[in-house]
């Protein structure tokens, strides 16, 4: 379903807030080597709902950094609040969920490889049937 104009506008500044909130707590960069990033925000049509998708590079266990972030909803919403108070007469739900896009580009690199390399094998076989016989 498309979003209307409201939703992607609201999506942007929630966005752009939820980033400089992460990055002011610190949840950019985790142990030096691990970041944490907000990779996309949908609004609901009735903007009451904000999904927030999460990107985890070089974290271990993503899913208990999603569920650390997650037990914490109601802060981020207030830190929201602050931020936007000005803006919109109601900050929406936050619902965050992992974003896995990173991987599937892994995955989808690693089966063109596979192919790259199975073709390649077969070649190899035909031109030694083809010397052989």
């Amino acid at each position: 379903m498309e979003q209307g104009k409201r939703q992607i506008q609201i999506a942007k500044v929630i966005k752009k807030e939820m980033i400089e909130i992460f990055a002011k707590e610190g949840y950019n960069i985790i142990n030096n080597n691990g970041m944490v990033s907000v990779s996309d925000v949908r609004i609901t049509p009735d903007l009451y709902e904000a999904r927030i998708y999460l990107s985890f590079f070089q974290i271990a266990d993503a899913d208990e950094m999603l569920s650390t972030i997650k037990e914490k909803t109601s802060e981020w919403r207030g830190h929201l609040g602050n931020r936007l108070k000005n803006s919109l007469r109601r900050i929406p739900t936050l619902t965050f969920f992992k974003d896995d896009t990173l991987e599937h580009v892994f995955k989808m690199e690693e089966l063109f490889k596979q192919l790259e390399e199975d073709k390649k094998r077969l070649e190899e076989l035909r031109s030694q049937n083809k010397t052989g016989e």
